[in-house]
């Protein structure tokens, strides 16, 4: 059986285990054997290839594939507090993801990434670029992001919500056929998901499509990081228009400008700062009166959020128009049924997409 070894590392990985752990559970196979066929060097009897296989519970199909999507700008609430463990596997959920949008793509036509790219390089910096790509999106400067999903999906770019461990915010991948994708935690509070929404497209426009030769100088993660912020910041909450009501801030004023931006009260304090709308010192003050008052847990007061569609939708019209079962998309993508269940569940859509004929 030919089998790229690379995918028996994904599938092994994935499914949470150490070699030793795996070779514990085959009849016959060592970890000195499986560590040497993984590094490409001995190759496995066809006997141990299928007890494997099936222990894994990956069709045969899949350790034929060659999935390499890049994980680009990970975004992790606590880096400190992911063990290794939890990050290779949902780094391994991001790249199933990418692999099951590309294999839609055989059969459906995905929105055309319509957004603008930025080379920081050439002068640019990420509060222009933020105004441009709300120029684009025909936002009026004082306006706020209403339906974030529906625009950045009608832009070409695709968005997953997956269940994810609480430390993990969202991620922005580029698939091995080019398809811009932003993976999204499904459980944090829906000005979270916004912020999220808008550091990931940040990151999207200046660091991920179009190629951009990013220098060594800034092609770091703090660095990354700091300028997907400025983006998403000046992306929610235009300068210009916020500058005014954020002079002389005070706690009381923080509800009616979350429930007008549809950002947290905590954005709109550091924006406050940022913009030099108030002092260090008031700056200190608030976020202390802030985290006393218990806010920083639960700033109780939610904002609306639209939900994505594209992605569901593309299942959706895999199940419907053509009439393929989850047993059946399984088989075509060669992923296990669960996979596809896990990942695709159909929402409420209305969205737009072209089957191709």
């Amino acid at each position: 059986m030919n089998i790229n070894y690379r995918q028996l590392i994904f599938a092994r990985e994935y499914r949470g285990l150490t070699q030793t752990e795996l070779a514990c559970k085959i009849d016959g196979l060592s970890q000195s054997n499986l560590s040497k066929f993984e590094k490409g060097v001995e190759t496995l009897s066809e006997e141990l290839i299928e007890k494997i296989i099936l222990f894994l519970d990956f069709p045969k199909g899949f350790f034929s594939k060659r999935i390499s999507t890049v994980i680009e700008n990970a975004h992790y609430r606590k880096r400190s507090g992911i063990t290794k463990k939890l990050k290779t596997e949902f780094e391994y959920s991001t790249k199933l993801v990418g692999y099951i949008v590309d294999s839609m793509a055989e059969s459906i036509q995905w929105p055309e990434f319509k957004l603008k790219t930025f080379d920081l390089e050439e002068g640019f910096s990420p509060e222009y670029a933020a105004q441009h790509t709300r120029k684009m999106l025909n936002l009026k400067a004082d306006e706020p992001v209403r339906n974030i999903f529906h625009l950045l999906e009608q832009s070409g770019i695709l968005i997953v919500e997956i269940s994810a461990d609480m430390k993990f915010d969202a991620v922005t991948i580029q698939t091995d056929e080019g398809y811009p994708v932003i993976i999204l935690n499904k459980h944090y509070p829906n000005d979270r998901k916004r912020y999220n929404l808008g550091h990931e497209l940040g990151h999207l426009i200046m660091h991920v499509i179009g190629n951009i030769a990013i220098p060594e100088s800034r092609n770091n993660t703090k660095q990354k990081e700091s300028e997907a912020n400025r983006f998403a910041a000046e992306f929610l909450m235009p300068s210009e228009s916020i500058r005014n009501s954020l002079k002389g801030l005070r706690l009381s004023y923080l509800a009616e400008l979350k429930r007008y931006w549809l950002t947290s009260m905590s954005s709109i304090i550091r924006r406050a700062k940022d913009l030099d709308c108030i002092t260090e010192d008031r700056y200190k003050y608030l976020n202390m009166e802030f985290s006393r008052r218990g806010f920083r847990k639960n700033e109780g007061l939610n904002v609306f959020i639209d939900s994505p569609v594209a992605f569901y939708k593309g299942y959706d019209l895999h199940k419907t128009d053509l009439e393929y079962s989850d047993k059946e998309l399984s088989d075509a993508f060669c992923l296990p049924q669960s996979i596809i269940e896990d990942f695709c569940t159909v929402k409420p859509s209305n969205g737009k997409l072209r089957l191709i004929l």
